[in-house]
């Protein structure tokens, strides 16, 4: 037996990291949403045998396929909080890019969680599968849900946007753009640290989200990122292409995450061939330039 389930990339609409907690992770507000673009985990049931319980195979090669993967950590999980001994093959077909801040490797844990319940007749609820996944990772908990969010926390405390505000955001088109180059999560968040200066105070952070929630205004006002500052330090590539797509096309784009991925919402008249040649003049033939909506 084998399932194939989707695992989406998300973008951060609006992130404002508010402040070291004393674990050493961050908090933030976030609004999130998936997308109709991403990646595919294929689940085959295995014969009985010896050795290793889970396996995994991906197309990509930079994609570690040992105990540090996600996929793997995650059927580990389900296999100990359920007694699951069921022996699963996983093959992963990689589109979304690494070191992008656009959730892939926590997309991939849910998809693996939900290829296993599916696989075990549904031995977990939702709720249980939440529990697992905020467990794996900060982003991972955002995935259960197929559908915008709000995330607080580091990530792990999750809910889902109210009906009213979703419909704002969901069928919106997304462009999709990322250099040739990845940023770590781990080193932006040292370097917010270095700076000291990017933070946002948690009521500013609320309040924004509770002006835009309470209104009827479109995700453009709520757009924001306190991350950039300082991936756009040391990644100059980032905000002059942002710059020369506002100035030259009147296209607005943000970063997603801790980067290296930028999206922008435009209309479908301005989506032109000329943004995208831009994008690839400017970052060169290994750029990703992807049309995608938001879910």
């Amino acid at each position: 037996m084998a399932v194939t389930v989707f695992s989406p990339a998300k973008i951060n609409l609006y992130l404002a990291v508010t402040g070291r907690r004393p674990d050493g992770f961050h908090d933030l507000v976030s609004v999130a949403a998936p997308l109709d673009f991403g990646d595919e985990l294929e689940a085959e049931r295995q014969p009985g045998g010896v050795g290793r319980q889970f396996s995994l195979t991906c197309d990509h090669p930079e994609v570690p396929r040992d105990d540090s993967n996600l996929v793997l950590k995650a059927a580990r999980a389900f296999a100990a909080a359920t007694g699951y001994e069921g022996r699963v093959a996983f093959k992963l077909t990689k589109r979304i890019p690494l070191g992008a801040g656009l959730g892939g490797g926590s997309s991939n844990a849910v998809a693996a969680l939900r290829a296993l319940n599916q696989l075990s007749g549904g031995l977990l609820p939702v709720e249980k599968l939440s529990g697992l996944a905020a467990g794996l990772g900060s982003d991972c908990a955002l995935f259960i849900h197929s559908a915008p969010v709000v995330m607080r926390g580091r990530g792990e405390s999750v809910e889902l946007l109210p009906a009213a505000a979703a419909a704002r955001l969901r069928g919106r088109d997304v462009l999709l753009f990322k250099p040739g180059f990845g940023i770590s999560t781990p080193w932006a968040y040292q370097r917010m640290i270095a700076r000291g200066t990017d933070y946002v105070p948690a009521a500013e952070a609320e309040r924004k989200l509770v002006a835009w929630l309470a209104g009827e205004a479109p995700v453009e006002e709520l757009l924001g990122n306190n991350m950039e500052p300082a991936a756009f330090e040391k990644y100059l590539a980032l905000p002059v292409l942002l710059g020369k797509l506002r100035d030259d096309f009147g296209v607005v784009g943000r970063m997603s995450g801790s980067g290296s991925a930028c999206f922008a919402l435009p209309g479908e008249d301005r989506v032109t061939a000329g943004v995208r040649e831009s994008i690839r003049r400017c970052w060169g033939p290994l750029a990703l330039v992807q049309n995608a909506r938001l879910t």
